[in-house]
């Protein structure tokens, strides 16, 4: 199935490793035009070195240096991605993960970080982007959520919290932008294979006194399929929503999750 991608114009945020890194490479694969991004310039070059060089360099991939959360960051690097290819068509909005921890251990600064890394990132980006897409004939946006959107994880209060009002700003501007062509869909991963899950998992063997293994073993069992995802499985549900191939879908939020989400809707 050819999805439309050759020569499109895309900015993938915190896209150095994990699912950012995923998303970026399979849309170079495609023969999309990237941006990759990282808070560290070293990271960000070595991301477009490694998939140009997986892809052959088939695609113009380069790298930009930021760190999303910062206010005046999200336009700088958009700017920076127009700028390299005359423009933008596909905008994946992602960042990590903010501080775990329960209401008596979180204070005002981990809640205003978290705002400014998993809502404010989003919502900068978009607005950086929206000149730029308005002039694309296939403008499309991605937020990464989390399934905590639907399920609440426990211990990841202020991701519970916080990537909820990603959703609903997602829905809304799907609704407030379809009309001029842009539109906007989510996707709420599950547990995949990436070092922020790794890292989960260390801390919570160190927390329960058992092993980073043992806790993932006991996370997989509540999903039905058994296992984590591999980050090329959420890549293939997030190259396809952004792509022309998508054409008619716009103010999903898809759970790409292993079915670990139990309720119906």
């Amino acid at each position: 199935m050819d999805l439309g991608l050759k020569n499109k114009r895309a900015f993938v945020a915190s896209s150095s490793r994990g699912l950012g890194h995923a998303a970026a490479l399979l849309l170079a694969k495609e023969g999309c035009r990237v941006a990759v991004n990282s808070r560290e310039e070293a990271n960000a070059k070595h991301a477009a070195e490694s998939i140009s060089k997986e892809t052959r360099a088939s695609a113009q991939v380069v790298g930009f240096a930021g760190d999303v959360s910062l206010p005046d960051v999200p336009e700088k690097l958009i700017q920076q991605t127009a700028d390299a290819f005359g423009g933008l068509d596909i905008l994946i909005t992602n960042a990590g993960g903010p501080k775990s921890g329960s209401i008596d251990s979180l204070d005002d600064d981990a809640w205003q970080k978290g705002i400014d890394l998993c809502l404010m990132s989003h919502v900068r980006l978009i607005k950086a982007a929206l000149p730029h897409l308005r002039k694309s004939d296939s403008a499309s946006v991605l937020t990464v959520t989390s399934y905590s959107v639907k399920q609440p994880i426990p211990n990841l209060l202020i991701s519970n919290s916080v990537r909820a009002a990603t959703a609903g700003l997602t829905k809304s501007l799907a609704l407030e932008l379809g009309k001029e062509g842009i539109r906007l869909n989510s996707i709420l991963p599950g547990w995949t294979e990436t070092e922020r899950v790794e890292e989960l998992m260390k801390a919570r063997g160190e927390k329960n006194q058992t092993s980073p293994s043992e806790e993932k073993r006991m996370q997989v069992e509540s999903t039905a399929l058994g296992r984590m995802a591999r980050p090329e499985e959420f890549a293939n549900a997030a190259v396809f929503l952004v792509s022309p191939a998508a054409s008619y879908i716009t103010g999903v939020l898809l759970n790409v999750d292993g079915g670990i989400i139990q309720g119906t809707f």
